[in-house]
């Protein structure tokens, strides 16, 4: 398979929809980003990797951090983190509300809000300084010291989250928040702006596509169950109510986050990242959906 023609056709095919989307416009700083930025990286296991576009420049991830912050939590804290988050497709959008008070405060899954902001409240317990391990976890599994948290999107997030606010305190309500509300809401935040590339992305993700053992440095971070429960999740719950839709028309298990990014893995053999910031009506990103499809739909690399 020649996959550097096949990127490069299918570059071409989707540079109609560049700019078709929606910026996310809701957060300030993310409203300045250009949405023509497109970028696509794709990493094998076994160190070969084909780039396109803008895949070294770096942007915001948002939820796709949300991955690593699972991988955090469950390399710690193990499946104790499954009692107070539940890991079942939400069919409802990411930061609804009404779903978790019905379920009293446990969230559906830990790639919604609520599921995030629980892990973050679990990381405050299990880390003494949970903001610099992360940071220095998305470094080491990306092999990149340029990783760094953009304070400006964090501080925006932070003025314009409302209904974050709702949601933790919501769950705080039912016991499910343990620490002070401000301090898991502004560890989020941060958790959320965390800047990568493409190439980074798709580096790091080959750390969960090789069942928890980094490419980069050959450390394990994930049991082999906890690899096999974290794909799962990324399967059925990674690209909040338009999941399903991912695995009907691309086939493999990834994350997507408001930012424009998404990343994917096929376990065993690759991790492929795309970022394109115009977002379509359930937040992710419009040409990153088609690239991916379109990608599995030619190689025919696909879990199924």
């Amino acid at each position: 398979m020649n996959y550097a023609q096949t990127l490069s056709t299918i570059y071409d095919e989707v540079l109609p929809l560049i700019r078709k989307g929606q910026v996310a416009d809701y957060i300030p700083q993310l409203a300045k980003v250009d949405p023509g930025k497109f970028g696509i990286y794709l990493h094998f296991l076994e160190g070969e990797s084909f780039a396109m576009g803008d895949a070294e420049e770096q942007f915001s991830i948002q939820s796709i951090s949300k991955v690593l912050m699972l991988c955090m939590a469950v390399g710690k804290l193990g499946e104790r983190v499954y009692q107070r988050v539940d890991v079942e497709p939400s069919g409802d959008p990411f930061n609804s509300l009404v779903q978790l008070e019905y379920e009293q405060g446990i969230p559906r899954n830990p790639f919604i809000n609520a599921g995030a902001l629980v892990i973050t409240d679990m990381l405050i317990d299990a880390f003494d300084d949970p903001k610099q391990y992360f940071l220095e976890f998305a470094r080491a599994i990306s092999g990149s010291q340029g990783v760094a948290y953009n304070a400006g999107v964090a501080k925006s997030e932070k003025q314009c989250g409302f209904k974050n606010a709702a949601i933790v305190n919501l769950m705080k309500s039912f016991g499910n928040i343990k620490n002070d509300v401000e301090d898991v809401l502004e560890l989020y935040y941060d958790f959320c702006s965390l800047e990568m590339s493409c190439q980074e992305l798709a580096k790091a993700f080959c750390t969960i596509a090789n069942h928890g053992k980094s490419i980069i440095n050959k450390k394990k971070y994930l049991s082999e169950s906890q690899f096999k429960r974290i794909t799962a999740i990324m399967m059925t719950c990674g690209f909040y109510d338009e999941a399903g839709e991912f695995a009907f028309r691309v086939g493999l298990p990834g994350k997507s986050g408001v930012g424009g990014g998404i990343v994917a893995i096929l376990p065993n053999k690759f991790s492929i990242a795309v970022w394109s910031p115009g977002l379509n009506e359930k937040g992710n990103s419009l040409v990153g959906m088609k690239v991916l499809e379109l990608f599995t739909t030619k190689t025919n690399l696909s879990i199924f």
